[in-house]
């Protein structure tokens, strides 16, 4: 595990680097590196910068701990956003971060969802204990926020113990959408936002209490080593301007006070 840990590090690093000297002689390219749940709106967010500042944004998505742990190994990366306050403050305990640049962008919510054609009896999070559920879909809380979130939801309805044996960890939040998109599994647990991207092939049966969890806050912070500070930052206001709340809003992404 540890050898393959490291190779996917060199091979993330290499690659990253390739695609950074490949643009930056041109357009000076930015590298953002950002939970996977901020895909589709980060992806949107990216073509006005590009057309903004004549600069392209290269992406890299993934579960936040994951994505830590290639800053952490020395990737090329100008941008972090993750899906937890944990894995930023992590970042800033390491030094890997600047920490006056960090700031609180969306929020977001915890739901319980099911393959849409579905016959079943789910109504909530409780239920999630009885016999009729065999499979249930969820991150891998040690690398994944969405699963960290969702193990203190099952703590918190005390369901833990009785499901343990049922959870299907997955790699990130959105294969755990995956999962449930194929009804490879009884049900999940992702953000709103996630459910939102297939409403044709999921339905919610519940969404957590704020209570049951830590709040589901997105932070976002220039890389201690970016090779443009000021282009860095430039992404980071496009987030916090009117334009970026639009469409993180557009994707369900909740405003942060």
């Amino acid at each position: 595990m540890k050898k393959r840990y490291r190779l996917s590090i060199v091979l993330f690093s290499v690659c990253l680097v390739t695609l950074t000297a490949s643009f930056a002689s041109a357009s000076d390219a930015i590298a953002v590196s950002a939970a996977i749940s901020l895909k589709n709106a980060f992806e949107e967010i990216g073509k006005i910068y590009e057309s903004m500042h004549h600069s392209k944004v290269i992406f890299n998505f993934g579960a936040s701990g994951n994505l830590l742990k290639q800053i952490a190994g020395g990737a090329p990366v100008d941008v972090f956003a993750s899906a937890a306050q944990k894995d930023m403050d992590e970042a800033e305990r390491q030094g890997l971060v600047l920490p006056e640049t960090r700031t609180d962008f969306a929020g977001n919510k915890v739901v319980l969802i099911v393959p849409a054609e579905a016959e079943t009896s789910l109504k909530s999070f409780e239920g999630l204990s009885s016999a009729e559920i065999k499979r249930i879909a969820a991150g891998n809380p040690k690398t994944v926020p969405a699963g960290r979130y969702a193990d203190d939801v099952f703590r918190y309805y005390n369901i833990w113990d009785l499901i343990k044996q049922k959870l299907i960890l997955t790699e990130n939040v959105r294969q755990a959408l995956d999962y449930v998109v194929r009804g490879e599994v009884d049900a999940g647990v992702v953000y709103a936002t996630d459910a939102a991207m297939e409403t044709r092939a999921v339905r919610i049966i519940a969404s957590a209490p704020e209570s049951s969890h830590k709040p589901v806050v997105y932070p976002v912070a220039v890389v201690k080593g970016a090779s443009d500070k000021s282009a860095a930052m430039a992404f980071i206001a496009l987030l916090q301007s009117a334009q970026g709340k639009k469409i993180l809003q557009k994707y369900g992404f909740q405003a942060i006070p």
